[in-house]
């Protein structure tokens, strides 16, 4: 478990670093979005992952890794503003959107590491194609959540869904640098 709180953290430094450096191209504009418009870019991206996935090359040449960044941040966005609200403007400094990012990734971690000891490590033994899967599944989930208001009966929310589709993000990334890895050795 150890190896994977180390690798959880290094592929998060690698979002995160693209997430700041977006933020100081753009700045927090998204603050503008409302959380089902940020449902929908999540969506965007574990398409094309699935698309390429299934025709077994990308048109336009870029691999499929950099969108499960994507995927992390714009959950990280959508936690954001899921709990804060999206505003008519951009409300927030980088700093601040910073901390926020990092509170909600060490909310997010937590879960998985109270998941991953309940279920033994078993991300490990699934497939890429199967975290591309539960992606697009959660994200069913969500948009029928959203259909209604946000409200459930039962069921897990909104927030709870995005943890879990990052969650997957960053098994897919620590699968895929374990490979390149081995690769390398």
């Amino acid at each position: 478990m150890s190896s994977t709180n180390k690798q959880y953290d290094a592929v998060i430094a690698q979002c995160r670093e693209m997430f700041i450096s977006k933020m100081g191209d753009y700045g927090p504009n998204w603050r503008i979005l409302r959380p089902q418009t940020l449902t929908d870019q999540i969506l965007i991206k574990a398409k094309r992952i699935r698309t390429i996935e299934i025709n077994g090359s990308s048109m336009v040449g870029e691999e499929i890794w950099p969108e499960y960044v994507g995927i992390i941040n714009y959950g990280i966005m959508e936690l954001i503003q899921l709990d804060k609200g999206y505003s008519e403007e951009v409300d927030m400094t980088c700093d601040q959107v910073t901390l926020l990012y990092d509170q909600y990734i060490n909310a997010t971690k937590t879960l998985m590491i109270a998941k991953n000891t309940d279920y033994g490590e078993a991300w490990r033994l699934m497939r890429d194609q199967s975290y591309t899967d539960m992606i697009l599944s959660k994200l069913q989930r969500i948009k029928e959540i959203e259909n209604k208001g946000g409200k459930t009966r039962v069921s897990e929310g909104i927030d709870a869904n995005i943890q879990d589709i990052i969650n997957y993000a960053v098994f897919a990334l620590i699968k895929h640098n374990e490979r390149q890895d081995a690769e390398k050795a």
